[in-house]
């Protein structure tokens, strides 16, 4: 079963994923309601890797199908605190 998290939880996991991802990424210049694409730079390869860690750290399944729904941290975090 997947771990229970606050929002704050969630958020603090994806920009440390993010960052593992893409380490020159600063985590407090995210803005959680802009496109992540548009503030940092990765790629589909980057996006499946979060994806990929997200599974590997919570459990949680992302389906393709979903993708498109993942585009900003906040998306993301709304999307995890929902499962």
């Amino acid at each position: 079963m997947p771990e229970r998290r606050t929002t704050e939880g969630w958020q603090e996991l994806i920009l440390k994923l993010l960052t593992n991802i893409a380490p020159e990424v600063d985590p407090k210049t995210i803005q959680a309601d802009q496109p992540l694409r548009e503030q940092i730079d990765i790629d589909s390869m980057d996006f499946l890797g979060l994806v990929t860690k997200i599974y590997e750290m919570t459990g949680i399944d992302i389906p393709e199908s979903d993708y498109t729904r993942l585009t900003t941290l906040k998306k993301i975090v709304d999307y995890l605190a929902q499962r």
